[in-house]
């Protein structure tokens, strides 16, 4: 099965559970291998956060992920609507800290999932596969992951209060299962609960029409419960979530007794850990790159995923690590894009010079070996300037500088050359996506 993304834009806004803050909240199609990424609008440059492992923050009343610059709380729902409905690529882009609670549940944004639609992409999907039993047990909690062919969940929960008890569910995660059986399962807590959430500043923009909230002889809800077991099922709903921090989808049957963020989060360290080298994807076998040294045509076939026809450099010379490049490029008359521009006039297209500086960026950037197998999307291309006219015969020299970089995003400026006279240049602004 291939990777998809949503088939077009759609947005939700309201409250966070916690913050109480107002926040629109904007899905957008996304390039394959990207994951899921959430986009701070609300901070200077816009800072984006990629679902990982690593980024895990915080686990009190909710999954909170971030870096330096940006966080976002109460990530599970979303992370949780994505996975089940099959959306392995997404920019999430927000207006605050927290996403909006909606109705408390999942439901709304798997229906908005759904209604977007999913648009299938090329690269294959790469799951993380469960291939030996993993058993985590803590302070009386027990999660448990063993082989499946699917993503199967058995989740428990014992609560000594005389209108939840003991209550369990299991399920196959598929985008219907989820959206009938799990998603409409709204976030709770009991009664007695309220005062230490409010006096530890959560809870801010929680109600009745959100919140399922149990008192020791009535369901205080909007509606009131939708499933007599709902607060198991909104339990498998946080598991779901917090399984999408792995970044990929999951294969594997998890049974949890007892579980929760804290739990679920210390539970993936434990089943990352026993699974090292497991994945799907093939790893490159990607050449040592020194600087000073010119990489070859093989070579960088192995470092970007582009070929012929449109293989635009020859070879390229790494002169300061991550930072500064120069990649060549002979312009033969027998390249195939002179056929059609122009028939007795050959010229190079301004946007081929613009792509070859483009991929002497890439091998630049992916010639870290921490960013072996990755690939560079381009995101932007501004200040492109088109000065001569490039000719059969001609030799193109492609200076590449790094202005700026951040874990995966960042921009670079690109000058084209033949011989001494500069002939295009062009800013661009890219992220590093798994491939």
């Amino acid at each position: 099965m291939n990777q998809a993304t949503i088939s077009k834009s759609f947005a939700l806004k309201g409250p966070g559970l916690h913050t109480g803050k107002n926040t629109k909240i904007n899905f957008k199609p996304a390039p394959e291998g990207t994951g899921v990424v959430f986009v701070r609008d609300d901070l200077p440059g816009a800072p984006m956060i990629h679902v990982e492992f690593a980024k895990v923050l915080g686990v009190t009343r909710g999954t909170t992920i971030g870096t330096k610059e940006a966080r976002v709380h109460t990530v599970e729902h979303i992370l949780s609507a994505l996975s089940a409905m099959g959306v392995d690529n997404v920019f999430v882009h927000l207006t605050a800290s927290e996403p909006p609670v909606l109705d408390g549940s999942a439901k709304p944004y798997a229906e908005a999932i759904m209604s977007a639609g999913l648009q299938p992409q090329s690269a294959p999907r790469n799951y993380f596969v469960v291939t030996k039993r993993v058993e985590y047990v803590s302070d009386g909690t027990t999660i448990v992951a063993e082989p499946s062919d699917d993503f199967t969940l058995d989740c428990s929960i014992v609560y000594d209060h005389p209108l939840i008890g003991s209550q369990r569910f299991s399920s196959v995660v598929t985008p219907g299962k989820y959206l009938s059986d799990i998603a409409p399962a709204r976030t709770f807590c009991l009664d007695y609960e309220i005062e230490a959430i409010h006096s530890k500043g959560y809870g801010k923009g929680g109600d009745f029409t959100n919140t399922v909230v149990f008192s020791m002889d009535k369901v205080h809800a909007h509606g009131g419960q939708r499933f007599s077991d709902e607060p198991v099922r909104h339990k498998m709903l946080d598991i779901i979530g917090d399984m999408g921090i792995l970044g990929k989808p999951l294969k594997g049957k998890i049974t949890s007794v007892k579980s929760g963020h804290l739990h679920n989060i210390n539970f993936l360290k434990k089943l990352v850990a026993e699974h090292s080298e497991n994945s799907t994807e093939e790893k490159m076998s990607q050449p040592e790159i020194k600087i000073g040294e010119l990489i070859g045509a093989v070579d960088i076939q192995k470092i970007i995923p582009h070929r012929y026809p449109f293989l635009m450099i020859d070879k390229v010379v790494v002169t300061e690590a991550a930072k500064k490049a120069v990649g060549y490029k002979s312009v033969s008359g027998n390249e195939p894009f002179f056929q059609g521009h122009f028939p007795g006039n050959p010229i190079m297209p301004g946007v081929l010079i613009v792509e070859a500086l483009a991929q002497t960026s890439c091998v630049l950037l992916l010639s870290r070996p921490d960013l072996s197998g990755k690939v560079a999307y381009f995101m932007g291309i501004e200040r492109a300037k088109f000065r001569k006219t490039v000719l059969p015969g001609d030799n193109l020299e492609l200076k590449i500088e790094v202005l700026k970089a951040k874990e995966r995003v960042g921009r670079v400026k690109g000058e084209a050359f033949v011989g001494a006279a500069l002939v295009a240049e062009a800013e661009f602004t890219f992220i590093i996506v798994d491939k």
